[in-house]
C-alpha cells in the first residue's frame, strides 16, 4: 500500500476526532482500511511462507500451515 493512502487513513482519523465524517469520508476510510489490512495480511503470509524451524539437530523444516 502506498504511503499516500496510509497518510489519508491517518488524516481521516484525525478529522473524525474533530467532527463527524460524512458518509463519503466514512466509506473512503473503510475502503482504505480494508485495503491496508489485505496488504498487511499478504505481507505476513509471505513472511510466514519463508519461515523455517530449526530443531536441536540443526534440521530445517518449513513452518507448517495452520489448519
Amino acid at each position: 500500500m502506498e504511503q499516500e493512502k496510509k497518510d489519508r487513513i491517518s488524516e481521516l482519523t484525525r478529522i473524525s476526532r474533530e467532527r463527524e465524517l460524512t458518509a463519503e469520508e466514512q466509506a473512503e476510510r473503510q475502503a482504505l482500511r480494508e485495503e491496508y489490512l489485505q496488504s498487511w495480511r499478504e505481507s505476513v503470509i509471505g513472511t510466514l511462507d519463508n519461515t523455517y524451524l530449526v530443531d536441536e539437530d540443526g534440521n530445517k523444516r518449513k513452518l507448517p500451515k495452520k489448519q
